[in-house]
Protein backbone atom coordinates (compact mmCIF):
# COMPACT_ATOMS: atom_id res chain seq x y z
CA UNK A 1 0.00 0.00 0.00
CA UNK A 2 1.21 3.38 -0.78
CA UNK A 3 2.26 5.37 2.36
CA UNK A 4 0.44 8.54 2.21
CA UNK A 5 2.60 9.89 5.18
CA UNK A 6 6.03 9.53 2.88
CA UNK A 7 4.72 12.01 0.40
CA UNK A 8 4.31 15.93 1.22
CA UNK A 9 0.62 16.48 0.65
CA UNK A 10 -1.43 19.14 2.19
CA UNK A 11 -3.67 18.03 4.60
CA UNK A 12 -7.04 18.44 2.55
CA UNK A 13 -5.05 16.76 -0.42
CA UNK A 14 -3.99 14.08 1.60
CA UNK A 15 -7.80 13.40 2.71
CA UNK A 16 -9.22 13.58 -0.87
CA UNK A 17 -6.38 10.90 -1.55
CA UNK A 18 -7.44 8.88 0.95
CA UNK A 19 -11.07 9.29 0.58
CA UNK A 20 -10.83 8.19 -3.48
CA UNK A 21 -8.39 5.38 -2.47
CA UNK A 22 -11.27 3.80 0.14
CA UNK A 23 -13.35 2.61 -3.20
CA UNK A 24 -10.66 -0.07 -4.20
CA UNK A 25 -9.78 -0.95 -0.25
CA UNK A 26 -11.78 -4.38 0.13
CA UNK A 27 -9.02 -5.97 -2.69
CA UNK A 28 -5.93 -4.35 -1.22
CA UNK A 29 -7.28 -5.35 2.56
CA UNK A 30 -7.19 -9.21 1.19
CA UNK A 31 -3.37 -8.65 0.23
CA UNK A 32 -2.77 -6.82 3.35
CA UNK A 33 -3.83 -10.24 5.31
CA UNK A 34 -6.75 -8.58 7.23
CA UNK A 35 -10.11 -9.95 7.41
CA UNK A 36 -13.28 -8.16 7.05
CA UNK A 37 -16.65 -9.15 6.45
CA UNK A 38 -17.11 -7.33 3.31
CA UNK A 39 -20.61 -8.39 2.82
CA UNK A 40 -23.37 -10.04 5.03
CA UNK A 41 -25.80 -11.20 3.13
CA UNK A 42 -27.79 -8.06 4.54
CA UNK A 43 -27.19 -6.37 7.27
CA UNK A 44 -29.47 -7.80 9.63
CA UNK A 45 -31.15 -6.62 13.05
CA UNK A 46 -31.74 -8.70 16.15
CA UNK A 47 -34.48 -8.28 18.60
CA UNK A 48 -34.48 -9.42 22.00
CA UNK A 49 -37.08 -12.48 22.01
CA UNK A 50 -33.91 -14.04 19.98
CA UNK A 51 -35.43 -13.14 16.49
CA UNK A 52 -33.49 -12.02 13.36
CA UNK A 53 -34.90 -9.30 10.88
CA UNK A 54 -33.45 -8.02 7.57
CA UNK A 55 -32.92 -4.34 8.35
CA UNK A 56 -35.35 -3.19 5.53
CA UNK A 57 -38.45 -4.58 7.96
CA UNK A 58 -40.60 -1.86 9.46
CA UNK A 59 -39.03 -1.75 13.30
CA UNK A 60 -39.39 1.41 14.73
CA UNK A 61 -42.75 3.06 15.38
CA UNK A 62 -43.52 7.13 13.80
CA UNK A 63 -44.00 8.15 17.61
CA UNK A 64 -40.79 6.34 19.27
CA UNK A 65 -39.35 8.84 21.52
CA UNK A 66 -35.73 8.09 20.07
CA UNK A 67 -36.64 9.23 16.72
CA UNK A 68 -38.69 12.20 17.51
CA UNK A 69 -36.17 13.65 20.30
CA UNK A 70 -33.06 11.31 20.64
CA UNK A 71 -34.45 10.04 23.65
CA UNK A 72 -32.22 6.59 24.42
CA UNK A 73 -29.15 4.92 24.26
CA UNK A 74 -26.49 3.14 22.75
CA UNK A 75 -23.11 0.79 22.46
CA UNK A 76 -21.08 0.14 19.51
CA UNK A 77 -18.28 -2.80 19.53
CA UNK A 78 -16.44 -5.03 17.03
CA UNK A 79 -17.07 -8.55 16.83
CA UNK A 80 -14.55 -10.27 15.44
CA UNK A 81 -14.60 -14.11 14.12
CA UNK A 82 -18.25 -14.10 16.46
CA UNK A 83 -16.82 -12.85 19.58
CA UNK A 84 -17.35 -9.60 20.99
CA UNK A 85 -14.72 -7.26 22.05
CA UNK A 86 -15.34 -6.15 25.48
CA UNK A 87 -19.21 -7.12 25.48
CA UNK A 88 -19.43 -7.29 29.08
CA UNK A 89 -18.04 -3.44 29.77
CA UNK A 90 -20.19 -2.15 26.87
CA UNK A 91 -23.33 -3.53 28.49
CA UNK A 92 -22.23 -2.42 31.84
CA UNK A 93 -21.92 1.30 30.53
CA UNK A 94 -24.90 1.00 28.11
CA UNK A 95 -27.06 0.15 31.78
CA UNK A 96 -24.99 3.45 33.36
CA UNK A 97 -26.10 5.55 30.66
CA UNK A 98 -29.82 3.97 30.44
CA UNK A 99 -29.67 4.87 34.38
CA UNK A 100 -28.87 8.73 33.93
CA UNK A 101 -32.29 8.55 31.42
CA UNK A 102 -34.13 7.08 34.13
CA UNK A 103 -34.56 4.51 31.73
CA UNK A 104 -35.02 0.40 32.69
CA UNK A 105 -33.71 -1.85 29.97
CA UNK A 106 -34.72 -5.05 29.74
CA UNK A 107 -31.95 -7.93 31.64
CA UNK A 108 -28.98 -8.43 30.48
CA UNK A 109 -29.84 -12.20 29.16
CA UNK A 110 -31.97 -10.89 27.04
CA UNK A 111 -29.53 -9.00 24.88
CA UNK A 112 -27.07 -11.68 24.99
CA UNK A 113 -29.93 -13.61 23.22
CA UNK A 114 -30.52 -11.26 20.27
CA UNK A 115 -26.35 -10.70 20.46
CA UNK A 116 -25.88 -14.32 19.69
CA UNK A 117 -28.52 -14.86 17.15
CA UNK A 118 -27.09 -12.02 14.89
CA UNK A 119 -23.18 -13.79 15.35
CA UNK A 120 -24.85 -16.87 14.54
CA UNK A 121 -26.05 -15.18 10.80
CA UNK A 122 -22.55 -13.85 10.22
CA UNK A 123 -19.26 -14.85 8.14
CA UNK A 124 -16.58 -15.31 9.64
CA UNK A 125 -13.85 -11.61 10.29
CA UNK A 126 -15.04 -8.70 11.71
CA UNK A 127 -18.46 -7.23 12.32
CA UNK A 128 -20.18 -3.84 14.08
CA UNK A 129 -22.29 -4.48 16.56
CA UNK A 130 -24.73 -1.62 17.53
CA UNK A 131 -26.68 -2.26 20.77
CA UNK A 132 -29.60 0.39 20.82
CA UNK A 133 -32.60 1.09 23.42
CA UNK A 134 -35.27 3.77 23.03
CA UNK A 135 -37.59 5.05 25.34
CA UNK A 136 -39.91 3.76 22.92
CA UNK A 137 -43.59 5.26 22.02
CA UNK A 138 -44.88 8.10 22.88
CA UNK A 139 -47.64 6.90 25.43
CA UNK A 140 -45.71 4.10 26.03
CA UNK A 141 -44.13 1.87 28.90
CA UNK A 142 -41.74 -0.27 27.46
CA UNK A 143 -38.52 0.56 25.77
CA UNK A 144 -37.65 -0.21 22.16
CA UNK A 145 -34.43 -2.50 21.99
CA UNK A 146 -32.91 -4.38 19.11
CA UNK A 147 -29.13 -5.40 18.01
CA UNK A 148 -28.09 -4.17 14.60
CA UNK A 149 -25.06 -5.93 12.96
CA UNK A 150 -23.43 -5.16 9.65
CA UNK A 151 -20.16 -5.29 7.77
CA UNK A 152 -17.66 -2.56 8.59
CA UNK A 153 -16.48 -0.03 6.19
CA UNK A 154 -13.68 -0.18 4.33
CA UNK A 155 -12.17 3.25 5.35
CA UNK A 156 -11.44 1.55 8.78
CA UNK A 157 -8.62 0.05 7.45
CA UNK A 158 -7.19 3.37 5.97
CA UNK A 159 -7.73 4.95 9.59
CA UNK A 160 -5.71 2.48 11.77
CA UNK A 161 -3.10 2.04 8.95
CA UNK A 162 -2.47 5.54 7.48
CA UNK A 163 -3.92 7.71 9.76
CA UNK A 164 -6.16 10.12 10.28
CA UNK A 165 -6.03 14.47 10.49
CA UNK A 166 -8.14 16.33 13.27
CA UNK A 167 -8.92 19.98 13.80
CA UNK A 168 -9.31 20.90 17.14
CA UNK A 169 -12.82 22.58 18.20
CA UNK A 170 -14.00 24.48 20.96
CA UNK A 171 -17.03 22.51 23.09
CA UNK A 172 -18.25 25.11 24.75
CA UNK A 173 -18.17 23.86 28.01
CA UNK A 174 -15.78 23.25 31.09
CA UNK A 175 -14.95 19.25 31.80
CA UNK A 176 -15.65 19.29 35.60
CA UNK A 177 -18.38 22.08 35.69
CA UNK A 178 -20.37 20.11 32.85
CA UNK A 179 -20.00 16.59 35.28
CA UNK A 180 -21.95 18.69 38.54
CA UNK A 181 -24.75 18.86 35.75
CA UNK A 182 -26.44 15.26 35.24
CA UNK A 183 -28.79 16.80 33.44
CA UNK A 184 -26.74 17.57 30.43
CA UNK A 185 -25.60 13.90 30.06
CA UNK A 186 -22.27 14.25 29.15
CA UNK A 187 -21.14 10.98 30.70
CA UNK A 188 -23.98 9.17 28.98
CA UNK A 189 -23.66 7.37 24.89
CA UNK A 190 -27.43 8.67 24.39
CA UNK A 191 -28.97 8.68 20.70
CA UNK A 192 -28.75 12.35 20.56
CA UNK A 193 -25.55 12.27 18.20
CA UNK A 194 -26.32 15.25 15.84
CA UNK A 195 -24.07 17.47 17.31
CA UNK A 196 -21.05 15.27 16.96
CA UNK A 197 -22.19 14.26 13.93
CA UNK A 198 -21.84 17.69 12.83
CA UNK A 199 -18.43 18.63 14.21
CA UNK A 200 -16.92 15.55 11.89
CA UNK A 201 -18.74 16.97 8.92
CA UNK A 202 -17.06 20.52 9.86
CA UNK A 203 -14.19 19.09 9.79
CA UNK A 204 -14.38 16.86 6.50
CA UNK A 205 -15.36 20.32 4.99
CA UNK A 206 -12.39 21.73 6.43
CA UNK A 207 -9.70 18.96 5.10
CA UNK A 208 -9.29 17.11 8.06
CA UNK A 209 -10.99 13.38 9.06
CA UNK A 210 -12.29 13.68 12.62
CA UNK A 211 -12.26 16.03 15.37
CA UNK A 212 -10.68 16.50 18.76
CA UNK A 213 -12.87 18.78 21.40
CA UNK A 214 -11.65 21.24 23.69
CA UNK A 215 -13.14 22.33 26.93
CA UNK A 216 -12.80 26.25 27.11
CA UNK A 217 -10.51 26.74 29.97
CA UNK A 218 -8.25 24.81 27.19
CA UNK A 219 -7.89 21.58 28.15
CA UNK A 220 -8.33 18.50 25.92
CA UNK A 221 -11.38 16.27 25.96
CA UNK A 222 -12.58 13.54 23.38
CA UNK A 223 -13.62 12.65 19.79
CA UNK A 224 -17.23 13.28 18.72
CA UNK A 225 -17.11 9.41 18.94
CA UNK A 226 -13.60 8.27 20.34
CA UNK A 227 -10.71 8.57 23.75
CA UNK A 228 -8.05 10.84 23.06
CA UNK A 229 -4.76 8.93 24.07
CA UNK A 230 -0.96 10.48 23.84
CA UNK A 231 2.47 8.68 24.53
CA UNK A 232 5.15 10.55 26.44
CA UNK A 233 7.78 8.97 27.13
CA UNK A 234 6.92 5.56 27.49
CA UNK A 235 3.55 7.26 29.43
CA UNK A 236 0.17 6.86 27.78
CA UNK A 237 -1.97 9.49 29.16
CA UNK A 238 -5.72 10.09 28.47
CA UNK A 239 -7.94 12.85 29.74
CA UNK A 240 -10.03 12.90 33.28
CA UNK A 241 -13.60 11.42 32.69
CA UNK A 242 -15.18 14.47 34.10
CA UNK A 243 -17.67 16.00 31.64
CA UNK A 244 -16.88 13.38 28.67
CA UNK A 245 -17.70 9.51 28.05
CA UNK A 246 -15.67 6.41 30.24
CA UNK A 247 -13.94 4.90 27.28
CA UNK A 248 -14.35 1.20 27.47
CA UNK A 249 -11.26 0.41 24.57
CA UNK A 250 -9.24 2.74 26.51
CA UNK A 251 -9.56 1.13 29.58
CA UNK A 252 -8.43 -2.45 27.70
CA UNK A 253 -5.53 -0.35 26.37
CA UNK A 254 -4.09 0.55 29.22
CA UNK A 255 -4.64 -2.24 31.22
CA UNK A 256 -2.76 -4.25 28.20
CA UNK A 257 -0.19 -1.73 28.70
CA UNK A 258 0.78 -1.51 31.84
CA UNK A 259 1.02 -5.45 31.60
CA UNK A 260 3.59 -4.84 28.76
CA UNK A 261 5.53 -2.29 30.59
CA UNK A 262 4.08 1.07 29.40
CA UNK A 263 3.28 3.43 32.68
CA UNK A 264 -0.07 5.23 32.18
CA UNK A 265 -1.54 8.31 33.75
CA UNK A 266 -5.02 10.02 33.56
CA UNK A 267 -4.24 13.29 33.57
CA UNK A 268 -5.24 16.63 31.90
CA UNK A 269 -4.00 17.61 28.46
CA UNK A 270 -3.94 20.92 26.49
CA UNK A 271 -3.21 21.08 22.65
CA UNK A 272 0.46 21.97 23.49
CA UNK A 273 0.57 18.38 25.02
CA UNK A 274 -0.34 16.92 21.82
CA UNK A 275 2.27 18.64 19.68
CA UNK A 276 4.53 17.40 21.71
CA UNK A 277 3.54 13.90 22.45
CA UNK A 278 5.55 11.19 20.85
CA UNK A 279 2.41 9.44 19.88
CA UNK A 280 -1.57 10.30 19.63
CA UNK A 281 -4.31 8.32 19.00
CA UNK A 282 -7.88 8.11 18.84
CA UNK A 283 -9.26 4.80 20.72
CA UNK A 284 -12.68 3.50 20.17
CA UNK A 285 -14.67 0.28 19.95
CA UNK A 286 -14.88 -0.45 16.63
CA UNK A 287 -12.38 2.02 14.93
CA UNK A 288 -10.28 0.65 17.84
CA UNK A 289 -6.82 2.37 17.60
CA UNK A 290 -6.20 5.64 14.48
CA UNK A 291 -3.01 7.13 14.98
CA UNK A 292 -3.32 11.40 14.38
CA UNK A 293 -0.65 12.17 11.49
CA UNK A 294 -2.21 16.03 11.37
CA UNK A 295 -3.63 18.16 14.47
CA UNK A 296 -5.16 21.94 12.67
CA UNK A 297 -2.91 21.08 9.68
CA UNK A 298 -0.05 20.48 11.48
CA UNK A 299 1.82 16.98 10.12
CA UNK A 300 2.85 14.87 12.62
CA UNK A 301 4.83 11.19 12.48
CA UNK A 302 2.51 8.20 13.15
CA UNK A 303 5.75 6.86 15.20
CA UNK A 304 6.64 3.04 16.25
CA UNK A 305 4.37 2.98 19.20
CA UNK A 306 1.59 2.77 17.17
CA UNK A 307 2.66 -0.67 15.80
CA UNK A 308 3.10 -1.83 19.25
CA UNK A 309 0.18 -0.75 20.72
CA UNK A 310 -2.11 -1.99 17.80
CA UNK A 311 -0.41 -5.60 18.80
CA UNK A 312 -0.79 -5.01 22.31
CA UNK A 313 -4.52 -3.97 21.78
CA UNK A 314 -5.14 -7.43 19.54
CA UNK A 315 -5.98 -4.99 16.26
CA UNK A 316 -7.67 -7.70 13.99
CA UNK A 317 -5.40 -7.87 10.57
CA UNK A 318 -2.85 -6.01 12.55
CA UNK A 319 -0.03 -4.80 9.81
CA UNK A 320 3.22 -3.31 10.21
CA UNK A 321 3.20 0.35 10.43
CA UNK A 322 5.94 2.45 8.82
CA UNK A 323 8.76 3.77 10.86
CA UNK A 324 7.56 7.34 10.31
Amino acid sequence: MTSLRRQSLPVGERHERIRSETVALSDRIAQLGMTIVTKLSNTVVGLLDGTVVNADSPLIHADDYGLLRGDGVFETTLAVDGVPRDLAEHLARLEVSAAMLDLVLPALSHWHRAIDAVLAQSAAGQLVLRLVATRGREGGDAPTCFVLAAAPSPRLHVERSAGISVLLLDRGFVGDEVAAMPWLLAGAKTLSYAMNMAARRYAEKHGADDVIFVGRDGRILEGPTATVVVARDGLLITPPVDGILAGVTVRRLFRAAAAAGWETETAPLTPADLDAADGLWLVSGVRLLAPVTAVDGRPRPIGPATAELAEILQVPGLIETDRA
